[in-house]
């Protein structure tokens, strides 16, 4: 059994303490927004936030969870109102979308820890994000966007 909190709820799971916490999101908790991409941490799909730090879920075990705070792609905001969901939206930045909910937990921690990003800021946080479609440039482009709706708020 493993306690935690993922999206401001506290859940006991009934899951082994090595198991990646992907799996402990999406089989255990229901929440299949988080997606699995590589298993080995070089896509990004899997990216969540352990107390507002992007993280691979799919390397990550659930022992090493433990009180931190857990927020995935549907704890970002229940109406799509974040700045960086907004943004993308706008920008109509998906293109098959699959890799979307990594790159979007991505940018959100990084416009919590710096308000303004530079695009060479963007680029060192979102590198660990792959995207098969390309759409980098709006995606980029959706930061600096959602990075304009905070400093707006």
């Amino acid at each position: 059994m493993a306690r935690m909190t993922i999206n401001g709820k506290s859940l006991e799971l009934k899951v082994d303490p090595s198991t990646p916490l992907l799996w402990a999101i999406r089989e255990q908790a229901g929440l299949t927004g988080t997606k699995y991409g590589c298993g080995v941490a070089m896509c990004g799909a899997c990216t969540v936030h352990l107390d507002g730090v992007a993280v691979r879920s799919c390397v990550t075990p659930v022992s090493s969870v433990g009180e931190r705070k857990v927020t995935t792609i549907e704890g970002l905001s229940r109406d799509l109102s974040h700045p960086v969901q907004k943004a993308w939206l706008e920008l109509d930045v998906p293109q098959c979308g699959y890799c979307q909910s990594g790159q979007i937990m991505s940018a959100a921690a990084l416009l919590a820890h710096t308000s303004q990003p530079t695009d060479e800021d963007i680029d060192a946080a979102m590198s660990g994000n792959l995207c098969r479609c390309g759409t980098y440039q709006r995606i980029r482009a959706a930061i600096h966007r959602a990075a304009q709706l905070m400093a707006a708020r």
